[in-house]
C-alpha cells in the first residue's frame, strides 16, 4: 500500500483515430459530459491526493499549456514536448518532477467511472514496492463497447501480467491508469540518448521478465475513446443512463 502524492497526465498524443476533430484541438481536450477528458483525469487525481501532476504536451501544447493554467489545483507542470516522446520518453523525461516514490500516470483519453471504490485509491492500495515496478488497471475487454482486436494482456491468478502468444486472445485491456515506480525505467538512458522516443512495451516487458508487472481489473465501466464515434456514443450512454458497473 502506498499514498499517492505525484502523477503524471500524458497529453501529448496527436490523436489521429480522433480526427477531424483533433485538427484544431488536442484530443485530451475534446469534452465529455462538458468537461475535457485532461479536467476529468486532472479531477481524479486531485480526489485521491494527487496534488503535484506533470502534464506533457506536444499537438498543439499552447492549448494544453491555457489549461493547465486556468485550474487552481492540483498543481500542473506542463512538459512541452518540442519532438514527441511517446509515452515511455514522456515518462521518462517527467521522472524529475515526480520525485523518488511510485506515482500515478494516467492516459490523457482515459475516461472511466469508479466502482464502490475509487480505481486510484485500489490501486494505490494494492500496490507493493517490494514486488511490484508497475501496476496496471484492466479492463475485461468482452465489456467494452467499440474495437479492441486480441486484447492487450493475460492475467494469471496471482495479478501477474504477460502478453498474448501469436493468435492468442488476451482477454484484459490496458485502461490507461496505471503506477509506475521510477525503476521501471531503469535502462532506458539509450533510448533518452537517441532522442528519447520510445514507448512503454519495453519497460513493461522488462517487467514482465523479472514477474514484477502487475494487473487489477476494473470493477467500474470504462470508456474505449479512439474515434469520434466512440466519444459520440459515450456521450449518449452516460447521458441516458445506460452504463452499467462490471
Amino acid at each position: 500500500m502506498i499514498r499517492l502524492t505525484h502523477g503524471m497526465v500524458l497529453a501529448a498524443g496527436l490523436g489521429t483515430r480522433m480526427r477531424p476533430l483533433t485538427e484544431t484541438v488536442p484530443k485530451p481536450l475534446l469534452a465529455l459530459r462538458g468537461r475535457s477528458l485532461l479536467d476529468h483525469a486532472l479531477d481524479r487525481l486531485e480526489e485521491n491526493g494527487v496534488r503535484d501532476v506533470v502534464v506533457n504536451a506536444h499537438h498543439l501544447a499552447p492549448q494544453v499549456v491555457a489549461a493547465c493554467g486556468a485550474r487552481k489545483s492540483p498543481r500542473c507542470t506542463v512538459l512541452v514536448e518540442d519532438v514527441l516522446l511517446e509515452t515511455g520518453g514522456g515518462v521518462r523525461n517527467a521522472l524529475p518532477h515526480l520525485g523518488d516514490a511510485p506515482f500515478a500516470v494516467v492516459n490523457g483519453d482515459a475516461y472511466w467511472l469508479d466502482g464502490p471504490t475509487p480505481a486510484l485509491a485500489r490501486l494505490a492500495a494494492a500496490f507493493d514496492p517490494e514486488r511490484m515496478d508497475a501496476l496496471l488497471l484492466m479492463v475485461r475487454a468482452a465489456t467494452v463497447d467499440g474495437e479492441v482486436g486480441l486484447g492487450d494482456f493475460l492475467l494469471d491468478p496471482v495479478g501477474h501480467l504477460r502478453w498474448p502468444e501469436e493468435r492468442e486472445v488476451a482477454p484484459y485491456l490496458y485502461a490507461g491508469v496505471q503506477i509506475v515506480h521510477p525503476r521501471l525505467l531503469d535502462g532506458t538512458e539509450p533510448f533518452h540518448q537517441t532522442g528519447g522516443r520510445f514507448g512503454m512495451k519495453g519497460p513493461w516487458t522488462r517487467a514482465i521478465e523479472a514477474e514484477r508487472l502487475y494487473g487489477l481489473v476494473h470493477d467500474g465501466a470504462w470508456f474505449h475513446l479512439s474515434t469520434p464515434p466512440d466519444l459520440q456514443r459515450a456521450e449518449e450512454a452516460l447521458d441516458k443512463g445506460l452504463v452499467k458497473l462490471f
